[in-house]
């Protein structure tokens, strides 16, 4: 396999900072998800037990129902307005969710259908169009095509970069290679790759590894305190769901961090497309 990203050393890039005098760009993901019951992918908080598996999925449900709209009005509360990393599903699922993005000023950036789907597990020949249909649905309900795009598990196919490349989208929320942002060569044009931290995660940390709540909040001050230090423009994000941090008990400990790191010098709370027309200006601010 061949990397679709070329080598570079940070410190043999320009110094510089961010559009306002900022080192850190600061963005905040929030994973909205549709799950089908009892089929295909899905995230559980307990062993998944036989179908139907009403505890798991009502534990999903949750950030549907009560756990976005909690994590909106705290995220606004701070001044961060969110990535919805959104399985367009909702759009019929949940519409009230949307409304509730919609009011915080929240950037709508695609996440597949539903999260019980995987790129790797699509119908061969239909990634093109199934990345395209998610596309369609938000430029149809936000009035504005989806600049960013994230995949569902993080999974990509040989062919994925192409397909999100032809679909229209212009950066990847998915990986972190870099403190900065990283061009990827799609084979049918560039796309930026917008750093993505998969242990700033609260599924991977806070439910894959057990971490409470107050350890993954010391990790978000750790992580802003030593990027305060970098003498080049980084970005810092922290990827949260409606059903994780949604709930009360995480919500309090989790905030309480943002709102410290928002009120930091040299911190710009910034969504993806604010980022990424920041390295349009100013092609210096991406790696390679």
């Amino acid at each position: 396999m061949t990397l679709p990203w070329s080598y570079s050393a940070l410190p043999t890039r320009p110094e510089g900072t961010w559009p306002n005098g900022a080192r850190i760009a600061l963005w905040v993901a929030v994973g909205v998800e549709s799950y089908r019951p009892d089929e295909g992918m899905t995230e559980d908080i307990l062993p998944r037990g036989a179908a139907p598996d009403l505890v798991n999925a009502a534990w999903r449900d949750y950030g549907n129902r009560a756990g976005a709209f909690r994590l909106f009005d705290r995220l606004a509360g701070i001044g961060i307005r969110p990535a919805v990393l959104l399985n367009t599903n909702l759009y019929d699922e949940a519409p009230e969710v949307l409304v509730a993005a919609r009011a915080v000023g929240a950037e709508i950036v695609g996440h597949g259908l539903s999260n019980s789907d995987s790129l790797t597990d699509l119908p061969a020949g239909t990634e093109a169009a199934y990345v395209a249909k998610v596309a369609g649905r938000i430029t149809a309900e936000e009035g504005a095509a989806p600049g960013g795009w994230s995949s569902p598990w993080l999974v990509h196919t040989p062919t994925s970069l192409a397909s999100l490349a032809g679909a229209g989208y212009r950066y990847l929320l998915d990986l972190r290679l870099d403190d900065q942002p990283v061009w990827l060569d799609t084979g049918a044009g560039r796309m930026l790759a917008i750093p993505y931290a998969a242990e700033l995660n609260d599924s991977t940390t806070m439910v894959g590894r057990q971490a409470d709540a107050r350890s993954f909040a010391a990790m978000l001050r750790d992580e802003a305190a030593e990027l305060s230090l970098s003498r080049h423009p980084v970005v810092m994000s922290v990827v949260l769901h409606s059903f994780i941090t949604g709930q009360p008990w995480r919500l309090r400990p989790v905030a309480e961090a943002l709102a410290q790191i928002a009120a930091m010098d040299g911190v710009w709370c910034a969504t993806p497309a604010e980022i990424f027309a920041a390295v349009q200006a100013n092609p210096a601010l991406a790696a390679g």
